[in-house]
């Protein structure tokens, strides 16, 4: 995961005339519909299979009579997809795909879903966000597939193809690669990200651009995919980090500006609110600073109305509408415990239907009872009862709609919904190697800290396991602050689950989500209470019942890596083994190392989350209390890792060994980063690691001789 800023059976509750899905906590859901998806990735081919009616509950299949649990090869392979989008006019489906090592963008015509194009970068990059530009024709960026725990690397590259794969065109590059791209070039201190695919105009797009070369500066600038010619629309009110949202013609209308530096050059997060008028000038609408709250537009819909989020340094943020006219705020939901989550949009793109919150499991809030789209919605809901359902996306006319119905125990399935017909196609499912039958399920739970505290979090229960004194695995997140853990399908809990392990994951203060005020109270937590709420989280586990407190390991990577070898020397007698998967382990070294600390915004958050106390510091860096960690050790770094780089896990390697206590294991991957990508490196750490856990808090028998299998 970042840090911070750098960046169960389910059924619905209630119709959508009350206003609302809430999905609940299951206890003995079997899973699985039998559906097989024909998707072959080594050939780029997918075949449709069956039609089911989107009105009656579709019945679970029989689970299979001793299982195996699946080889930790099916549970390190990278997905099938990772997003699908229709085209306006619904002839093609486009879909990023996983070919070897690449992501490639493949082009599907719906109709028998034979694929007529794939487009694959050249070298090692890969295909990142896509979207239709028009019928025919598509614009992506490129990235680097490099590590688990951090986004894709944006190479800042932006192409655009038709779906027959012609007219490749190279929009946006660094380098001079001919003579087209020579006139494309852009500054490498410029980035580009999509804002709008213009849905009356088939050949040009609207782009947020940022500039960093001196203080960040933000244009929405238009850019047409097939000459690459760029036209500026607007520039932001000033210099710095700021958003610009177009109106319902396409038209600038909010920008919301943040920053992180106060007045007096520390670190403070204020934001303002502007509003383009008339004249074409920006007016002041909100500064947090002075207004007492955040007020930030999230778009526009059709008939537009301003989609706003607004929200204090306390609680969790308000969704609501904001009036062009007046810049008053209405408020549509409010949830007293988490900020919203996601939204449910609408076929035409632009309306939010629903507001997905997730203290536990998904809840689901509509805030358009009125919209046919939200009568599709709930009948969908009920035709995937045991199913969270989303809108991925829709032709324009909104007769066609692809969907989304996942839950904790499967990865996902693709259907494209006729609305002349009410009928639903069964389409692609995710990771289809896996069997949901088998896999464990995710049942959220919530207890109050030592000082009082509400935290939330989820527990991984082995498949077919009475969940009571389970050898249990607390897997802290990365972060820490600013990010959280949430409740579906989790590749990694699942594969520690299916080896017989109970995983634990809490939501500690500092999470986002939360609202701003517990999200702020992890900053200076680091080693403190942050890491006091992961260890009230065992002993509930304990005292519930759920967790052996004589089997009980700590595992995380990220920040994660550092509370597990924290937990270690903080609680001695608490786990029998702690694994740091690409930690920090030296609080001091944050300063010096690693590419947060490389600009001026990075150094003003390590300042504010960690201090500037050195003596502080060592004491709450795991490097510097290895005399205190008595249980055993295994430690894994990407030696490529910029943020955090290999010399923590070599300095704790160290240090252990200088304490009379060396490391059982210690991994270093020549070609990985932040968190590992390729899957025989991931093959390789899993399979030691689990050993690992085997010999210190015990695998049930005749399931730890599997998994490498």
């Amino acid at each position: 995961m970042l840090w911070g800023r750098y960046w169960t059976s389910l059924r619905p509750q209630a119709s959508a005339e009350s206003g609302h899905v809430h999905w609940q906590s299951r206890m003995n859901f079997k899973g699985g519909r039998g559906l097989k998806s024909g998707l072959l990735i080594a050939a780029l081919a997918v075949m449709w299979c069956c039609q089911v009616n989107a009105q009656p509950a579709i019945p679970a299949a029989a689970e299979p009579a001793g299982s195996p649990p699946a080889s930790l090869k099916d549970f390190v392979r990278h997905p099938e997809y990772s997003y699908a989008k229709i085209s306006p006019d619904g002839e093609f489906l486009a879909i990023t795909a996983l070919a070897g090592k690449q992501t490639v963008l493949a082009v599907l015509r719906l109709k028998d879903m034979s694929v007529i194009s794939h487009t694959r970068l050249m070298g090692d990059r890969s295909v990142g966000t896509f979207d239709w530009a028009g019928p025919n024709r598509l614009i992506f960026s490129a990235v680097m597939n490099l590590g688990s725990y951090a986004q894709p690397f944006k190479t800042g590259e932006w192409f655009a193809v038709n779906a027959d794969g012609s007219m490749f065109r190279n929009l946006i590059d660094y380098e001079a690669k001919d003579t087209f791209t020579a006139r494309k070039l852009v500054h490498y201190s410029q980035s580009f990200s999509l804002l709008d695919a213009l849905p009356d105009d088939n050949a040009k797009v609207l782009m947020l651009l940022s500039d960093a070369s001196n203080d960040v500066s933000s244009e929405m600038v238009e850019v047409d995919t097939f000459t690459g010619k760029r036209r500026m629309v607007a520039r932001a009110p000033h210099g710095g980090e700021c958003s610009l949202v177009p109106d319902e013609h396409h038209q600038p209308l909010y920008a919301t500006c943040f920053s992180d530096k106060g007045a007096d050059g520390a670190f403070l997060e204020h934001s303002e609110l502007y509003r383009w008028d008339a004249t074409g000038k920006w007016t002041l609408v909100n500064r947090s600073t002075t207004d007492g709250r955040h007020l930030g537009v999230l778009g526009t819909a059709h008939d537009g109305r301003i989609y706003a989020l607004s929200g204090d340094e306390k609680g969790p943020v308000t969704f609501g509408l904001l009036d062009r006219g007046t810049n008053s705020f209405k408020p549509l939901y409010h949830d007293p415990v988490v900020d919203p989550f996601s939204y449910i949009m609408g076929s035409d793109g632009k309306t939010i239907l629903g507001v997905v919150t997730m203290a536990g499991a998904p809840h689901v809030q509509i805030v358009e009872p009125g919209s046919p789209d939200v009568a599709v919605y709930v009948a969908l809901s009920k035709a995937f009862p045991e199913k969270f359902v989303d809108f991925y996306s829709a032709t324009r006319d909104g007769q066609q709609i692809l969907v989304s119905a996942s839950n904790d125990t499967d990865p996902g399935e693709l259907y494209l919904y006729e609305r002349s017909t009410g009928s639903v196609r069964f389409l692609i499912r995710n990771r289809s190697w896996l069997d949901p039958t088998t896999m464990a399920t995710v049942r959220p739970f919530s207890f109050k800290t030592r000082d009082g505290i509400e935290v939330y979090g989820y527990m991984t229960i082995p498949h077919g396991r009475d969940p009571t004194k389970l050898p249990m695995i607390l897997n802290p997140h990365g972060g820490p602050i600013g990010v959280r853990d949430d409740w579906g399908f989790n590749g990694e809990a699942q594969m520690l689950a299916s080896r017989g392990y109970l995983v634990v994951q809490l939501n500690y203060r500092g999470s986002n989500g939360f609202g701003r005020s517990f999200e702020n109270m992890g900053h200076g937590q680091w080693g403190r209470k942050m890491q006091n709420d992961l260890t009230d989280a065992t002993h509930w586990a304990v005292d519930q019942g759920y967790a052996d407190p004589n089997r009980i390991c700590i595992y995380g990577g990220s920040y994660g890596g550092y509370a597990a070898l924290m937990g270690a020397a903080s609680e001695p007698d608490l786990y029998r083994c702690a694994v740091g998967y690409v930690g920090v382990y030296d609080l001091p070294m944050m300063f010096k190392k690693g590419d947060i600390s490389e600009t001026g915004s990075g150094q003003r958050y390590l300042a504010h989350t960690l201090g500037k106390d050195d003596a502080d510091l060592r004491s709450r860096s795991p490097v510097f209390l290895a005399s205190h960690i008595k249980v055993p050790v295994f430690l894994a770094a990407g030696v490529r890792d910029q943020r955090a780089p290999k010399e923590h896990t070599v300095e704790m390697r160290d240090a252990l060994k200088a304490a009379g206590h060396p490391a059982e294991a210690v991994i270093f991957e020549p070609d990985e980063m932040h968190g590992f990508y390729d899957e025989t490196a991931n093959l390789n750490l899993y399979t030691k690691m689990l050993a690992f856990f085997d010999k210190y808090i015990g695998a049930p028998s005749g399931v730890a001789a599997t998994a490498g299998k």
